[in-house]
C-alpha cells in the first residue's frame, strides 16, 4: 500500500532546514517531492560540515531523503518557465526565498494560481510577508533571540542561551506540514488552492506557550530558570550519587509518593511542601532536602524505585546513549539507506507511525540534479529541449 499522501506532487524550492524538513515529512508520507536547486546544487547544507561521509554533508542528509532533485536556473526566463510548467501539475509549491523574490520572478501565488487554481502555495520567511520587518532575512539563531526564547533558556548564571538544535526551524517545518495538509483537505471541499504565509518569528512566539500566557496574565517578565519549571515543584534536574536525574512531579499525589519512596513520608504533610503553591514558595529548601537524600543511591537505583511507583523520572542521555537505547531502536528511529556517493548512511527514522499507510524511506537524499532529465521528460519536454537547457546552463 502506498503512503498516506501518495498522488500528491510537491514542488520544493526551499533550502537549509525549515522548508526541507517540511518536505521530507511530506515525502516520508508518500508525496512525490521534487527538490529544486540552481545548477550545481544551491542548498547551502550540501557544503556544511564536518562531518561528511565520502564528501556528503551529514547536515544535508538529515532532511532530504525520499525526494527527487532537479536543477533549474531561476535567473533565466527559460528556467522560470520550467517552474511554471511543473507548477501546472503540482498540488503544492513551497519556497523560502525572501519576501518579494518570487514576485520579482513572476512565480508568486497570484501569478501561479492563474495557471493552477488548485495549487497550495506555502511561503516560509523570517518575519512573514506583512509588517515592518517583512523584507528582512531571518535565521533561527536570530529569531530565538528576538522572540524571547533565549531570554528564558539557560540560567541566571549562564545568561541567555539558544536551544541546542535549530528548534524554530524545526517547528516552522512542522507548522508548514500542518498548514499544507489542512489546505489540501479544504481543497477537497472547495476545489481551490490557497496561499500559506508562515514565518519563523510567528512560530517562535507561538512556541512560548505557557510562558507567554504567564506573562500575558500576570504582567511579570519571566526569568531564566535553568532546568526548573515556572509553575511546578519539584520539576527539575537533581544530583544523585553518580550523576543527574530528572524528576517531574505534576501533582500532590505524585509528591506524596515521591516522599514515601525516598523515606521522607512526613514531608508530604509539612505545610511548607504539601501543596504546589507552598512548594513553589519553598523551592530552595525542598531542593536541598531532596538532593541530600538522592545522594544515597545511584541514578539507576532511583529510577528503578521511582518507576515502580509511576513517579515521572528519567536520566540525561548523551547522544550516543540515545541511539543505543532499546526503546529508540525498537521504534525504528535509526534507519539506513544506500547513497550513490556516501555509501550506506544512517538516518533518523520518522516518528509518524500509521497502521495502514506507514511512512517509508525509499529514496536516498538526492544528488543535485540527479533526476532532472527524468522530471523534465515527465513534464513533456523533449530530449532536444532538455539538451538545449543543459548546454545553456538553464538546468
Amino acid at each position: 500500500m502506498g503512503g498516506a499522501l501518495e498522488g500528491v506532487k510537491v514542488l520544493d524550492l526551499t533550502r537549509v532546514l525549515a522548508g526541507p524538513y517540511c518536505t521530507m515529512i511530506l515525502a516520508d508520507l508518500g508525496a512525490d517531492v521534487i527538490k529544486v536547486e540552481a545548477p550545481g546544487g544551491s542548498d547551502e547544507t550540501r557544503f556544511w560540515g564536518p562531518p561528511f561521509q565520502n564528501g556528503v554533508s551529514a547536515y544535508y542528509l538529515c532532511t532530504n531523503r525520499n525526494k527527487r532533485s532537479i536543477t533549474v536556473n531561476l535567473k533565466s526566463e527559460e528556467g522560470r518557465e520550467i517552474i511554471r510548467i511543473l507548477a501546472k501539475e503540482a498540488d503544492v509549491l513551497i519556497h523560502n526565498f525572501k519576501t518579494g523574490s518570487m514576485e520579482k520572478w513572476q512565480l508568486d501565488y497570484d501569478a501561479l494560481q492563474k495557471i493552477n487554481s488548485r495549487l497550495v502555495y506555502c511561503s516560509i520567511t523570517g518575519f512573514g510577508e506583512t509588517g515592518p520587518y517583512r523584507y528582512l532575512p531571518g535565521y533561527d539563531f536570530i529569531i530565538q533571540g528576538m522572540s524571547g526564547l533565549m531570554s528564558i533558556t539557560g540560567s541566571e548564571e549562564s545568561g541567555p542561551m539558544k536551544i541546542g538544535v535549530a528548534m524554530v526551524d524545526i517547528l516552522t517545518g512542522l507548522y508548514s506540514v500542518i498548514s499544507i495538509e489542512a489546505a489540501l483537505l479544504e481543497r477537497g471541499r472547495s476545489g481551490k488552492g490557497q496561499k500559506i504565509d508562515l514565518s519563523l518569528m510567528d512560530t517562535a512566539v507561538s512556541s512560548l506557550a505557557n510562558v507567554a500566557s504567564n506573562y500575558l496574565i500576570s504582567g511579570k517578565v519571566p526569568r531564566r530558570l535553568g532546568n526548573d519549571h515556572p509553575n511546578i515543584v519539584p520539576y527539575s534536574k537533581f544530583k544523585a550519587l553518580d550523576g543527574d536525574i530528572i524528576i517531574a512531579v505534576g501533582n500532590n499525589r505524585q509528591f506524596a509518593t515521591l516522599c514515601e519512596v525516598m523515606g521522607l513520608s512526613e514531608m508530604a504533610m509539612d505545610a511548607r511542601f504539601c501543596t504546589n503553591v507552598a512548594r513553589m514558595e519553598n523551592k530552595l529548601e525542598l531542593t536541598r532536602i531532596l538532593e541530600y537524600q538522592l545522594q544515597l543511591k545511584t541514578v539507576n537505583e532511583w529510577i528503578k524505585l521511582f518507576s515502580e511507583k509511576n513517579i515521572p523520572c528519567g536520566p540525561i542521555h548523551t547522544i550516543d546513549q540515545v541511539f543505543e537505547h532499546p526503546q529508540v531502536l525498537a521504534r525504528d528511529m535509526v534507519v539506513q539507506v544506500e547513497h550513490p556517493e556516501a555509501g550506506m548512511v544512517k538516518l533518523v527514522g520518522s516518528p509518524v507511525k500509521l497502521s495502514r499507510t506507514n511512512t517509508k524511506i525509499e529514496r536516498h537524499p538526492p544528488m543535485a540534479g540527479e533526476h532532472t532529465w527524468e522530471i523534465l521528460q515527465e513534464a513533456g519536454f523533449s530530449f532536444k529541449e532538455t539538451t538545449y537547457f543543459k548546454e545553456n546552463n538553464i538546468i
